[in-house]
């Protein structure tokens, strides 16, 4: 599996919206080292219960499957959501 790209206080829902979005699989990886499939609603529950602090990512690490959904998530994170076109 890919190293995948870490992200900084990022909004959980943008996240989510990203992840439905997204062409391929998205993962997020935790501290422990878990990996967990973003498109899943038990999943978005346990992540939002163990690394989102008041709807915000602090830091994350995303896996993509697709190599384009990485690069726009990568320009999302860098320039914010308006510029995701």
């Amino acid at each position: 599996m890919a190293q995948g790209l870490t992200i900084h206080d990022f909004d959980f829902a943008k996240l989510m919206e990203f992840a439905q979005s997204a062409k391929g699989d998205v993962f997020l990886k935790t501290a422990e080292g878990d990996v967990l499939n973003l498109n899943s609603k038990l999943t978005q529950l346990l992540a939002l219960s163990g690394t989102i602090d008041w709807g915000n990512v602090g830091e994350a690490v995303v896996i993509c499957s697709n190599p384009d959904d990485e690069s726009r998530l990568f320009r999302m994170n860098l320039y914010g959501p308006d510029n995701d076109k």
